[in-house]
């Protein structure tokens, strides 16, 4: 069982940055795939971005492709999304997930946050 809590989230202007922390429970951290993932109201569930269970590969939504950056830090079981150039349209609540496999399938994840809400202002 892993538990996920996801903090960072906020009110920013358009062209600027915050950065997102999930912190997961559990002694298997290291072993899963994690993601964030991103829900607007009136929208779909959207794949934001996911890196492996070493941190040597990292996959990423085309909105968010060379923007945001994804890690993780498997000694503090936690993985964090930095995202910079934020624009009105990255208003969502934003989701971390882990799982055994993915990367962009939310239906490949096992484990889910309650999400935070990033609100960007134009």
């Amino acid at each position: 069982q892993v538990q996920l809590v996801e903090s960072g989230g906020g009110l920013v202007q358009a062209g600027g940055s915050l950065r997102l922390s999930c912190a997961a429970s559990g002694r298997t951290f290291n072993s899963y795939v994690m993601g964030w993932f991103r829900q607007a109201p009136g929208k779909e569930r959207e794949f934001v971005a996911a890196i492996n269970w070493r941190g040597s590969s990292t996959y990423y939504g085309d909105s968010v492709n060379g923007r945001f950056t994804i890690s993780r830090d498997n000694a503090k079981n936690t993985v964090y999304l930095q995202m910079n150039s934020l624009k009105p349209e990255d208003t969502a609540v934003y989701y971390c997930a882990a799982g055994r496999s993915g990367p962009t399938n939310a239906y490949n994840y096992d484990y889910w946050g309650q999400g935070t809400q990033v609100t960007v202002s134009s």
